[in-house]
């Protein structure tokens, strides 16, 4: 992973950036022949602040990443929860269509979507925009009038697994109308808050009597301690806000590999000469020899190789040195798998905060990057905050924003954060905060969570 952010790195010495793609567009057009005729458009049709997406990241037994579910904000889905079954479809296809619009459809085999849909709307052809071997469609059951019929729904399960699709239904202790569509669900979802050590026993031995069992997934886990009591109980993925808090890590020490790395980050704070960085750095061979396999890639275009420390320094710079050495202490030693997936939260928050606003100097979007990044060092490395920014000397107006949430970087690191969480934000308020509308930061957002899915091996 670590080699294709190096490489991408070095791609930005041209000076080329990254267009993000705007929301309702893709390459292929594929999504304009499915659009709606414009007699669908009625006044039940959502406001853009209403159509907000969050994601939340699914994780395996190993704690890492599986894949995300995405969702619309917290308010809206309140809201939406008592409204009719059209309200609800038309809320839905907004979500599906924007996934879809995201290009989600390079992800690596191994990574899922998750996305709760009504049981009527299984059959809406917006859902042939989305790619079905990364596709995991959660059953809503709504019990109304227009529920549809247990053999027809039963019916569009087959098509649809037959297309790929993986399907997802609630507990069937719970919701007794999911026990008919047990046999052909791949995963059974249940809600932390609502699972005592005995219904989950009850739940996982009603599981494991079908000859195909369906795998446990528990939503809603708070912390460490509630990822523990489910995978105990056979869970085999979980899913809450746990992933990105922090943890309880006074007592660990930096790995040796990011210590001296952070020695070295410090010394450009210190406005150490270039001479004597290159000294430090020829100390470490591997760390040398590192820097220049970087600094000569072919993407460089140099015809002459760069043979001496001090000239790649000065090639790089010390905004672009500091970026690659906080990359590099990223990954320095073997963290738990929980830290590689707090680092691709990480890389998002990174990613979205650099490219969001446009036309930017280099060097200001360097600062936004490394802010962005930093943002969850403490779970990177699995140290407290305060003792990550105190060895890695950072920028003030990084370390304000990580440390304490204010400065010049703080309202577009909120507005990150604010992409990413289920609960009840107000992504709109700092969106127009930051100058940017809530249909462009969600549309970086996704863009960004791609551009990071792009490293995985």
């Amino acid at each position: 992973m670590l080699e294709k952010f190096l490489a991408w790195l070095k791609s930005l010495s041209g000076g080329k950036k990254t267009a993000v793609p705007q929301a309702g567009r893709t390459a292929s057009g594929k999504l304009d022949r499915q659009t709606p005729p414009p007699q669908a458009a009625e006044a039940a049709t959502p406001r853009s602040v209403d159509t907000l997406l969050c994601r939340e990241a699914v994780l395996t037994r190993d704690q890492r990443i599986a894949g995300y579910q995405f969702m619309l904000q917290e308010t809206t889905r309140n809201r939406i929860r008592s409204s009719s079954r059209r309200i609800r479809h038309i809320y839905a296809e907004t979500l599906v269509r924007t996934l879809a619009c995201a290009d989600l459809g390079r992800l690596p085999d191994h990574r899922l979507i998750f996305i709760d849909l009504p049981d009527s709307f299984l059959d809406h052809p917006a859902l042939n925009g989305l790619p079905p071997r990364n596709t995991v469609l959660a059953v809503e059951h709504l019990e109304d009038q227009a529920t549809p019929a247990a053999s027809g729904l039963s019916a569009t399960i087959g098509q649809l697994r037959a297309a790929g699709f993986r399907i997802a239904i609630p507990d069937p202790t719970v919701v007794t109308a999911s026990e008919a569509l047990l046999p052909q669900a791949d995963i059974v979802f249940a809600h932390a808050a609502a699972s005592s050590a005995g219904h989950l026993r009850r739940l996982a031995r009603h599981l494991d009597g079908m000859p195909k069992p369906p795998a446990l997934l528990i939503r809603s886990l708070q912390g460490q301690e509630d990822f523990d009591f489910c995978y105990q109980r056979g869970a085999r993925f979980f899913q809450g806000p746990f992933v990105t808090r922090s943890g309880n890590w006074r007592e660990k020490p930096p790995g040796p590999n990011t210590a001296r790395l952070a020695i070295l980050i410090g010394r450009l704070k210190d406005d150490t000469s270039t001479e004597e960085l290159a000294e430090w750095l020829k100390r470490d061979a591997a760390l040398s020899l590192r820097l220049l396999r970087y600094i000569n890639s072919a993407d460089n275009g140099r015809g002459t190789p760069i043979t001496s420390i001090g000239h790649a320094l000065i090639m790089l710079g010390r905004s672009r040195l500091r970026r690659w050495l906080m990359l590099l202490l990223c990954t320095a030693d073997q963290n738990s798998p929980r830290s590689a997936a707090a680092l691709e939260s990480a890389l998002v928050r990174a990613r979205m905060m650099e490219t969001l606003i446009p036309g930017q100097p280099q060097e200001e979007r360097d600062a936004l990057f490394l802010a962005g990044l930093m943002s969850l060092i403490d779970a990177v490395l699995e140290i407290p905050m305060a003792r990550a920014v105190s060895i890695l000397a950072l920028p003030p107006g990084v370390e304000a924003a990580v440390l304490r949430g204010d400065g010049p970087y703080a309202p577009l690191l909120q507005l990150a954060i604010a992409c990413e969480q289920t609960g009840d934000g107000d992504l709109a308020d700092i969106a127009e905060r930051c100058g940017v509308t809530p249909e462009a930061a969600t549309a970086c957002h996704l863009a960004a969570l791609a551009w990071a899915l792009s490293f995985e091996e």
